[in-house]
C-alpha cells in the first residue's frame, strides 16, 4: 500500500510542479500583455476624453441652433395659420380682379 501511494505521489509531484510552472508562465504573460498595452491603454483614454469633449460641445452647439431653427419653422407656421389663413378669401377675389383685368387690357406691342 505505501509502495502505491508513493507511486502516486512519484506520478503526481512533477504534475503539479509542471502545473505551477505553467500557472506562474500564465501570469506572467498577462502582466506582460498589461504593461506593453498601458500606453496604448492611456492615450486611447485621453484620445476618447478628447474627441468625446469636442463632440459634446459640437452636438451641444448643433442641437441649440437646430432648435432655434425649429422654434422660427413653428412661428412662421403659426403666421401662416393665423394671419395668412384668414386672409386667403381676400387674396383669391384680389386675383380674381387682376386676372380680369389683364386680360380686358390691350396686349403690348413689342417691336420685332
Amino acid at each position: 500500500m505505501g509502495a502505491l501511494l508513493g507511486l502516486v505521489a512519484l506520478l503526481l509531484v512533477p504534475l503539479l510542479l509542471i502545473g505551477l510552472v505553467l500557472g506562474l508562465l500564465g501570469a506572467f504573460l498577462k502582466v506582460a500583455f498589461v504593461v506593453l498595452t498601458l500606453p496604448f491603454r492611456i492615450v486611447g483614454g485621453l484620445l476618447k476624453g478628447v474627441f468625446g469633449l469636442v463632440a459634446g460641445l459640437l452636438g451641444g452647439v448643433f442641437g441649440l441652433a437646430m432648435g432655434g431653427a425649429g422654434l422660427l419653422v413653428g412661428l412662421l407656421v403659426l403666421v401662416g395659420v393665423f394671419v395668412l389663413l384668414p386672409l386667403a378669401p381676400l387674396l383669391l377675389i384680389g386675383a380674381v380682379i387682376w386676372l380680369a383685368l389683364k386680360a380686358f387690357s390691350p396686349a403690348a406691342v413689342r417691336p420685332v
